[in-house]
């Protein structure tokens, strides 16, 4: 079910194969992504897309400096008739949420997310209104144009899972494939079921953690903490983060066990925004992901049987 959901969505983004499998992995960890990339690679349909393929009710909200938090999550408007006060939701009530281009957006409105991302709920007039499981919220932000724009403050950084990058098509051929395959995505069905998606999420959490694997992401995460090259390491949720996703990738391998592989091959999108480089450092030119790439290439990998309970 999960291969063929992942051999149409390969269809209709062509090329990007690895991005694709990071977004399911995130609905499969209940987590968000953030999306760091130029206008025109694909984002909007990719996470429309995902939405179809799944059946999922799907949102885009455009963030811009007089985007207001009652414009995202929703207001109360006095009922005459009735004599009350009635919520009418925003956006923001969907399974699937689009946040374009959102450091465009104030502060204010920016934080009016933080809940949702964290606790599925949103908080308007002293009056709490769960989110509809599964919620996702795909973040897009143009990594070049800063004139205008408010850069999201690390603690709303470390809510996202995971940060991507889509790029250009690989070739020429991908560029023309990907320009006729864009009407492909409003025709896609639905392959899996909302409930059959939350069954996919309890089985993704029963997947075997070995201890030693468990000690090993322990280890990475404290190395970000204490390497001279960063100012502020990775939280508790890149912790926790990297457990689950390593999860979901064993899932998507037909494994019952994590292997020390399933960690490392998406550590880079799930740690590289969740630490801050001292300024000597980005002077130099090293970037956050070459730091983690050496921090996981200067620890040894765990050498125990791993599949075993």
């Amino acid at each position: 079910m999960l291969n063929k959901l992942l051999h149409e969505l390969k269809e209709t983004i062509i090329g990007k194969d690895k991005v694709i499998r990071q977004i399911l992995i995130a609905l499969l960890c209940d987590g968000h992504v953030l999306i760091e990339d130029v206008p025109g690679v694909g984002k909007t349909t990719l996470a429309k897309s995902m939405a179809q393929v799944m059946d999922l009710k799907f949102s885009r909200i455009q963030f811009t400096p007089d985007l207001m938090p009652s414009d995202v999550l929703g207001y109360s408007i006095y009922n005459r008739d009735k004599g009350v006060m009635e919520f009418t939701k925003g956006p923001l009530h969907n399974h699937i949420v689009l946040a374009d281009e959102i450091n465009r957006t104030s502060p204010k409105t920016q934080s009016c997310l933080l809940e949702a991302m964290e606790e599925r709920q949103v908080t308007v007039d002293g009056k709490t209104y769960p989110l509809e499981a599964p919620f996702l919220v795909i973040a897009t932000q143009n990594p070049f144009e800063f004139e205008g724009t408010f850069p999201l403050p690390e603690a709303q950084l470390d809510r996202f899972l995971m940060k991507l990058s889509i790029g250009y098509p690989d070739t020429l051929a991908d560029e023309l494939k990907v320009a006729l395959s864009q009407n492909k995505a409003s025709t896609l069905q639905a392959f899996i079921k909302q409930s059959e998606l939350i069954e996919l999420r309890e089985k993704v959490a029963a997947v075997h953690i070995d201890e030693t694997i468990s000690r090993y992401i322990g280890e990475l995460v404290r190395k970000t903490r204490n390497d001279e090259r960063i100012l502020l390491g990775a939280s508790p949720r890149g912790t926790i983060a990297l457990h689950h996703v390593a999860q979901a990738e064993a899932f998507l391998q037909d494994r019952a066990y994590v292997i020390p592989e399933d960690v490392i091959v998406h550590v880079t999108e799930i740690l590289a925004h969740r630490i801050l480089l001292k300024p000597e450092t980005r002077y130099k030119g090293v970037t956050h992901e070459d730091v983690i790439q050496s921090i996981i290439k200067a620890l040894s990998f765990p050498q125990k049987n791993t599949h075993s309970k």
